[in-house]
């Protein structure tokens, strides 16, 4: 008996969610089913069938949708976002429907009117790495749309799917729907500082913006809370946090607006810092994200109150120091680099604080170094950076790892040249149930430009809205 000949073609895929659904219908069943109902029937039925789609089948949230051609099913995603991000201008953050929607084109199979195989499942798992209201399609789509839509698309590199065996080289669609929204840029998001003193007397500064739920970011070596939002090489980072969040960041004694001639600098006494910063802010329960020295001070704060913290962030950190880790040729690269700093950091000459600008991001454009050259004087003096440096590298957490109960997120690039990958995955290892994700790239600094950087935000997204 001659085996059943498969029906295939080649089609456009687009496969679409509502971002953090679970947790909206946990809030509020009622109203998160009639804004689906609502946006489903005004916009986007209405643009899938303008564009000559066909909804396969619907899940709860979701939708398989099959388009013969790429630039229809492109375009029509656009329209879709674009529409989405109109009618959510007035709504707030934390009630949004937001789609995440993601493309693919390939062989697929065809039974009973359901579609199976490659091009399916690509599609959806590109819709689960793209960001809420976004649009993230593979190299093949791009490569059919080139030059044929107004649309840029943001390289992402190569992605590991979940269950796909080839890594998928994925793109990210600009088509400025935060335009749309309403104004995002630094300068139009209202930026709220304010101050708070810890035990010891010393004055800290922390500011806020954005909205929708909290996220506190740990203060870490050269932190300014007004720089760095509006003209420094991490300002792209926060922003983008404050789209979905309302992010509390804060300066740590010796640093930016906070006092710089201090006493104590300690783990003891940064720890103290973000409890008085909290307190002060009014916040019980939320999610912590730790940066390079900062992940130590996060960890031993989640230990000390596991109640407050329900989620734990950890980017390009570790959990002993340079001069905790027993390699000899780290420790004199430190010693060297701690000699510098006293000696050259309040020079007129930028030769010394341009070493430190390659460290810690040799990828950066001429002008993401002159940036980060300039940060270092405005954030510290050079004594107090120095004795940050030393402090910072010789600080030792591991004991406290197996103690940590939040869930956690650990991320650390492959090249780092400031933290050595080894160091991420120790700090990983440690913690129970911790996710650990490698990234590539050599960057310390997580800029605008590499890749990485996006699937950076889209961990703390999904980890934080689960």
């Amino acid at each position: 008996m001659a085996d059943e000949r498969l029906e295939r073609r080649l089609a456009a895929v687009l496969a679409a969610d509502v971002a953090g659904y679970s947790r909206l219908m946990g809030r509020d069943e009622k109203r998160t089913l009639a804004d689906l109902k609502s946006s489903r029937k005004a916009l986007v039925d209405p643009a899938i069938a303008a564009h000559r789609g066909r909804i396969v089948k619907t899940t709860g949230d979701g939708l398989l949708v099959e388009f013969a051609s790429v630039v229809d099913a492109v375009d029509c995603a656009v329209k879709i976002q674009r529409g989405m991000a109109a009618k959510n201008a007035d709504v707030p953050r934390d009630l949004r429907i937001e789609f995440r929607i993601g493309i693919h084109v390939g062989d697929i199979i065809i039974d009973d009117n359901d579609i199976f195989g490659d091009g399916v499942n690509i599609a959806a798992r590109l819709e689960g790495i793209a960001e809420p209201g976004g649009i993230c399609i593979s190299r093949q789509v791009y490569d059919q749309i080139e030059g044929k839509l107004s649309q840029t698309c943001r390289p992402l590199g190569a992605q590991n799917l979940k269950n796909i065996s080839k890594s998928v080289e994925a793109y990210s669609v600009d088509f400025n729907a935060a335009e749309i929204a309403g104004p995002t840029e630094p300068g139009n998001m209202k930026l709220k500082i304010d101050y708070c003193r810890a035990p010891d007397g010393v004055r800290l500064a922390y500011a806020t913006v954005g909205s929708g739920p909290p996220l506190v970011k740990t203060a870490n070596w050269m932190n300014h809370v007004e720089y760095d939002w509006e003209s420094s090489a991490l300002g792209h980072v926060f922003m983008t946090l404050a789209r979905d969040f309302t992010l509390l960041r804060y300066d740590a004694r010796g640093n930016g607006l906070s006092d710089w001639d201090v006493e104590d600098l300690s783990l003891d006494a940064w720890v103290s810092d973000l409890e008085t910063v909290v307190d002060a802010a009014g916040l019980d329960r939320f999610p912590l994200f730790g940066m390079s020295q900062g992940c130590a001070i996060s960890v031993a704060f989640a230990v000390r109150h596991p109640e407050r913290v329900s989620h734990l962030v950890l980017y390009g950190g570790f959990a002993r120091g340079a001069y905790r880790r027993g390699n000899e040729l780290e420790v004199q690269k430190a010693r060297a680099l701690a000699t510098l700093i006293r000696t050259g950091w309040g020079e007129e000459t930028p030769v010394y604080r341009q070493l430190f600008s390659s460290l810690f991001m040799p990828g950066g454009t001429p002008a993401q170094l002159q940036k980060f050259a300039e940060r270092q004087r405005t954030t510290t003096s050079a004594e107090c950076a120095y004795r940050y440096f030393e402090t910072t590298r010789n600080l030792d957490v591991r004991e406290l790892l197996s103690k940590v109960t939040a869930p956690t997120l650990v991320m650390h690039k492959r090249d780092d040249q400031v933290q050595p990958f080894e160091a991420g995955r120790e700090l990983a290892a440690g913690i129970p149930g911790a996710r650990f994700v490698a990234l590539p790239g050599q960057n310390h600094i997580p800029l605008d430009q590499d890749p990485e950087t996006a699937r950076m935000l889209e961990e703390i997204r999904l980890l934080v809205r689960r």
